[in-house]
């Protein structure tokens, strides 16, 4: 017993000493621990929560939906704006390109985003708790409480030891689907009657799987192209998009072509 403890606590000195100095005093970054319970306390949320709620009224989120919705498109678009820029000014290649560690205003501007990045997913996890508290339990997939949960562990890792480089294009892309993403949610809460402006719900899903065939392309290319940024990030990014694309494309057939067929 005792040498699981120090074998732990040897691990863990590892993990805080190896990572980029720049962001260990920035919130959540310096140990994995906080961000561990965030991810136990989420599934406590997610397997308590139905059960909590199974004999009570659904609770009427609107007001609070529509504001964190389009919170969420002003954060999204924030951050794409500030990879965009960041990105152009510091001559970023879109193939390959190496993080760069310094402390030059460009560089620290990147890893500041990054951290944006990593914050905002920790922020999403409160779409789950949404859900869980009006009742939408068909919404808690597999699909939804993986990504949500897995984000926050991927994001933390590149904060940690690669805030900027390579990991910068994922955000990218990323943030500009958030901005569509959200502005749908912040539309669909407003009411019923939005309903026909919002046809469009399906090219949503096409542009998310759109993504990741991106991220899919962009990390495989690197995976084989002579570039100064970790092989094992890119294989860890690779083949997490494998399985989001399959459990997206999954979620993309039952709601669309499967009810088509039926139909």
């Amino acid at each position: 017993m005792a040498s699981a403890w120090q074998s732990a606590l040897s691990l863990h000195q590892s993990i805080v000493d190896n990572g980029d100095k720049r962001t260990d005093l920035w919130l959540l970054v310096y140990s994995p621990v906080p961000v561990a319970i965030i991810f136990l306390l989420y599934l406590c949320v997610v397997w308590a929560g139905p059960r909590l709620m199974k004999h009570r009224e659904p609770l009427d989120l609107k007001g609070i939906l529509i504001v964190y919705n389009f919170s969420m498109v002003g954060l999204s678009g924030y951050m794409f704006y500030e990879f965009l820029v960041t990105s152009w000014l510091s001559n970023y290649s879109y193939l390959c390109q190496p993080v760069d560690y310094s402390n030059s205003p460009l560089a620290v501007r990147m890893a500041k985003v990054c951290w944006w990045f990593f914050f905002s997913k920790v922020i999403e996890l409160s779409d789950t708790l949404f859900f869980i508290l009006r009742k939408k339990n068909s919404q808690l997939t597999f699909l939804h409480i993986y990504h949500h949960a897995t984000m926050v562990f991927n994001w933390w890792s590149g904060v940690k030891y690669l805030a900027g480089g390579q990991s910068f294009f994922i955000g990218l892309v990323n943030t500009f689907v958030h901005v569509v993403m959200y502005s749908y949610y912040g539309l669909a809460a407003v009411g019923p009657h939005m309903q026909k402006y919002l046809w469009w719900k399906r090219y949503l899903t096409s542009l998310q799987l759109v993504q990741f065939v991106l991220f899919l392309l962009h990390t495989g290319y690197n995976l084989f192209a002579d570039c100064d940024f970790p092989d094992a990030m890119n294989m860890v990014v690779f083949g997490y998009c494998v399985s989001l694309i399959v459990l997206f494309s999954n979620f993309y057939y039952q709601s669309y072509l499967s009810k088509k067929k039926q139909k």
